[in-house]
Formats: structure tokens, sequence, C-alpha cells
């Protein structure tokens, strides 16, 4: 053990010993399949200068479910009212579940937020128009919110891949759960509705970081 992982260990130890063991569980954030979009595929989509609709806020200060929806759509089939969540970003991005890639018939792989780059396109449509993007399809890979606060007292950092562990007649253990450290961010481990109802998880459950 080096005198870096030697500190974090006695200020885990004392996290511990101060405010206990719960003070280290993680609440849960379960994510069904939704669209980001740019303001560019917006337009085109609900019409030019189009304005989203805030209809409640989310977990992570800044983003919110929207009242629109759209239809997205495959080579093999299609998936009607996705929910948008805004606020729009520089370019659009579609998150799906695993068992969406057979109704749709276009195969994409986990992936995090905003890493695009050789993700397959698809097609979105809106009352006002058609969008097809060249990418942005994606499975959104497991992931943990946290700000730096945090991140010191879990002992992890920006980037890193966990396990994460849940009680429970259906709990077990995930791997590869990135964390995601930024000055804004509200602890929340996020889990998309498969791999919440593997683990029988819902919107109040708690995980723990494995070490």
């Amino acid at each position: 053990m080096d005198k870096y992982e030697a500190v974090i260990k006695l200020l885990m130890d004392a996290v511990k010993s101060e405010s206990g063991s719960d003070e280290l569980t993680i609440p849960v954030g379960v994510s069904n399949r939704h669209v980001h979009l740019s303001q560019e595929d917006l337009d085109t989509l609900f019409g030019k200068g189009y304005q989203l609709t805030n209809m409640k806020e989310l977990s992570q200060p800044g983003q919110y479910a929207c009242k629109e929806m759209v239809t997205v759509c495959g080579p093999k089939g299609a998936i009607e009212k996705v929910r948008i969540l805004g606020p729009v970003r520089k370019q659009t991005q579609v998150e799906i579940l695993a068992a969406d890639c057979f109704k749709l018939g276009r195969n994409t792989t986990p992936k995090m937020s905003g890493e695009l780059a050789g993700t397959p396109g698809i097609t979105l449509v809106g009352p006002k128009g058609t969008v097809e993007t060249k990418e942005g399809l994606i499975i959104a890979q497991r992931h943990i919110h946290m700000s730096p606060s945090d991140a010191l007292k879990f002992g992890v950092h920006d980037g890193e891949t966990v396990k994460i562990e849940t009680e429970g007649i259906r709990g077990g253990i995930f791997n590869n759960v990135a964390i995601r450290v930024t000055e804004t961010s509200a602890l929340e481990c996020h889990l998309d509705t498969e791999e919440a109802n593997a683990m029988g998880l819902s919107g109040s459950s708690k995980v723990t970081i494995v070490k």
C-alpha cells in the first residue's frame, strides 16, 4: 500500500467511525430509454426555435425530464413515446436498453454519455420532421455520479471503474461501474431499468462500492 492509498484508507475509516457505515451507501437512480437532442435536431423535429418544456427536475442539477417525446425508428421496428431529457446538448444522443436492439434491428454497446464516436446512428421522428443521426445510439454504461468530496470519502477518482453490491433476495454484484466526478454532481448510481430489475432495485434502493 503506497502513501496515497494509506491516507485514503485512514480517511475512509474515520468517516465510518464518525458517521456509521450507512454514510458509505449510494442511492440508486433508475433510467429508462431516453433522448438528448441538439438544438438543430430539436428544430427539425418540433419546429424552428422550439424550446423544451420542463416537466420534472431530475436528481442531477440542471437536468430535467421534458414533456416532449419522439419515436425512435430502426431497420426492423420502432419505439414510440421515448422521453426527451433537457437541456439541449451539442450532439444528439439516444440511450436505449439492450433488448431494444432486437426490436429496432440496430446493435450498439454500452458507452459513457458523450462518447459517441464510432457508435451507430438512428432515426428520430417528431411532430414536425425526421432526423437521421450518423452516430449517437448507445446503451448507457452503468455509472456513479459524485462530487469531489464524495470521491474523497469513497476513495475513488474520476474515470475509475469499480464494483457495486446490493443486498436483497435478488442482490448481487455489478462490475465495470464507472465513476464520474464533477463539482456539480449529486451522489447517485445510475442503472437502466434492465439492470435494476435484474437486481430487484428501485429508486429507493442503495448500493455500496466493493473494495
